[in-house]
């Protein structure tokens, strides 16, 4: 799948053919496997513009790539794409580590179309997607704990902290594979580890380029990100 829709219209009727689409399903191997994750921070500044500024971090193994841009669309839940789409793709394209699976910060099948950005990415990526919010979208969590959208289970809830996290089917992923992804790359914190480094990354290069990192900080000096989970296989082409 290549490229991303431009307006409202071509937004929908791709998701719906998305979400009528049977690719192959993924499922964790038994062995190591790379966990990636993509993260996009918007400006903290409340100054209206015709252009709102973006920084969007992608990590996977010891691989990460941060980049800087603009957009246009306002945000508009069941739109995502439209405003995330293409800068997330770009820095998932700009790492040296391929990740077998990626974690993106938006549902998947839990969406009015069944198509959310976390399975839009996965498609035009080809990578497996499993999507990781603080709440469900438009389904509903059942009491044990698995969110179902008009009969079919498109997520659960994960608790890897003081409260959980929504772990959402996606690209080439089903209920039970998200959550196997999201508690192989927990560590300490409530989000799953590479996303909340991913996240780390976009604000932190952020609050650099708006000036508001502490005097003598450098990104320079973060580690190079590893993860538990993970061999890494590099990026052909």
């Amino acid at each position: 799948m290549d490229g991303w829709p431009l307006t409202r219209e071509e937004l929908e009727e791709t998701q719906l053919r998305l979400a009528a689409s049977s690719p192959d399903p993924w499922e964790p191997p038994s062995g190591p496997y790379t966990v990636g994750a993509v993260f996009v921070a918007f400006s903290s500044s409340r100054d209206p513009a015709p252009r709102e500024r973006a920084w969007t971090a992608a990590v996977a193994g010891s691989s990460r790539a941060v980049i800087a841009g603009e957009v246009e669309v306002a945000y508009e839940p069941g739109y995502l794409a439209l405003r995330e789409g293409p800068l997330l793709e770009r820095a998932v394209r700009g790492l040296d580590v391929a990740p077998d699976v990626l974690l993106v910060n938006a549902s998947g099948r839990d969406h009015p179309r069944r198509a959310g950005l976390a399975l839009h990415l996965g498609a035009v990526l080809d990578v497996p997607t499993v999507g990781v919010t603080d709440r469900p979208l438009v389904a509903q969590l059942d009491a044990g704990g698995w969110l179902v959208l008009d009969g079919r289970v498109v997520g659960c809830a994960v608790s890897t902290g003081a409260r959980p996290v929504i772990a959402h089917a996606a690209w080439r992923t089903d209920a039970g594979c998200a959550e196997a992804v999201v508690r192989a790359a927990a560590g300490r914190a409530r989000t799953p580890e590479p996303l909340r480094l991913a996240r780390f990354l976009a604000r932190s290069r952020r609050a650099r380029d708006e000036g508001r990192l502490p005097v003598g900080w450098s990104m320079d000096r973060l580690d190079a990100p590893r993860f538990p989970v993970g061999s890494e296989r590099r990026r052909h082409g």
